[in-house]
């Protein structure tokens, strides 16, 4: 457990979202982009965006509602903005070309190393192996056995029970016909609501940005990448879409970092809860003692990280770490599944795709290690 925390941590503790979103909101506030000897300020707004966090958290009833309600709004809000304005003012022989780009197989771009190649397999839906930090979201809405484990409550929800240890289900003809029915629920949760979401995810800023490329002729670089799109939006249509597009950027980085700055805040808080009966003891069985007090030192620790480098640095080294998560996690996993109960063992392809992972996903975070020590790329396509 300790080494999972270190590699998760790893992977998302630098602040790269909360960093790009501070750029976006200084945008916002200036109506122009940072100057050099302005990245304090940018760091500071990023800094003033986590503790938003926090009190998101921290007025809750359920912490998990909580964000769940906040995302609703977030995400909703920013697909329907990004449809609108694409559709508006991408032609369609762009959309022909990002839809075909989803399913043609094709060379990466000449020049690029596959450490930048990683920065995007590695956030790629999370699939290199740290997919596994949103669990407790599941059980925190008391889906199947999670009704039985309890949540982590807000500051306005009263002390609830939360079970240091899970629980699973006796292997019966009638608890294998609930599996197989909560289990037709997580394939409609992750095909029509992540996988759609996240293919409209990729392929709306996609477009636009290329659009954005082509029509400016200008390229965005390291520094500008979070304000590129609304900064040349603006100059061919104006003040208003300026504004607009920059604050669906500030939001888009701001929900990422919100649900991963309290992924890293509640992952930690349910290992030593569950593995310490001494800090059960001293919190009274009672995970809010530990939680919002650790939220503040990790909000402590990002605002550190933030001087590390520039946003879009931050996001790509965090990138490349998460892919160390596919060289241990699938054989944890592989372990872990092996132990449930019959009807919820996964089958034999399951097994062979996440050795897949764990080759294609180590690639890159070799290629990561190398350049890193090295200062130069191992693969370069």
């Amino acid at each position: 457990m300790p080494v999972s925390l270190l590699v998760f941590y790893f992977a998302f503790i630098f602040g790269g979202w909360a960093a790009g979103a501070g750029q976006g909101l200084f945008a916002l506030i200036a109506g122009r982009g940072y100057r050099p000897d302005e990245i304090e300020y940018v760091r500071l707004l990023a800094i003033l965006l986590l503790v938003v966090v926090f009190l998101i958290t921290a007025g809750a009833r359920k912490v998990s509602r909580a964000l769940e309600l906040t995302n609703w709004v977030l995400v909703g809000s920013l697909l329907l903005i990004l449809i609108v304005v694409t559709l508006s003012i991408v032609p369609f022989s762009v959309w022909s070309e990002g839809i075909r780009g989803l399913v043609t197989p094709a060379a990466p771009p000449s020049g690029i190393t596959a450490t930048q190649l990683g920065g995007l397999a590695g956030f790629t839906a999370l699939a290199s192996g740290l997919n596994w930090y949103a669990m407790n979201h599941y059980r925190d809405k008391g889906y199947g056995m999670g009704y039985h484990v309890g949540f982590i409550s807000g500051l306005r929800g009263g002390k609830q029970e939360l079970r240091p240890v899970g629980v699973t289900f006796e292997d019966t003809p009638a608890n294998a016909s609930l599996w197989r029915r909560w289990y037709r629920l997580l394939l409609i949760d992750q095909w029509a609501v992540f996988f759609v979401g996240a293919m409209l995810g990729m392929l709306l800023p996609t477009v636009l940005m290329a659009h954005v490329v082509a029509v400016s002729g200008q390229q965005p670089t390291a520094a500008n990448v979070p304000t590129f799109s609304a900064e040349q939006l603006g100059i061919l249509y104006g003040q208003g879409m300026f504004y607009l597009m920059l604050v669906v950027g500030v939001l888009v980085l701001f929900s990422t970092q919100l649900g991963i700055f309290e992924a890293l805040v509640r992952n930690f808080t349910d290992a030593a809860h569950a593995i310490s009966p001494r800090l059960r003891q001293r919190i009274e069985e009672d995970p809010r003692r530990f939680y919002y007090p650790f939220m503040l030192l990790v909000l402590v620790i990002i605002a550190g990280a933030l001087h590390l480098a520039l946003p879009v640095g931050l996001v790509q080294i965090s990138a490349n770490m998460s892919n160390l998560g596919a060289l241990m996690f699938p054989f944890a996993l592989m372990y872990l599944n092996s132990r449930l109960p019959r009807p919820a063992r996964p089958r034999w392809w399951h097994y062979l795709i996440l050795v897949l992972n764990v080759v294609f996903f180590g690639f890159f975070f070799v290629n990561f290690v190398y350049e890193f020590f090295t200062g130069g790329p191992l693969v370069r396509f």
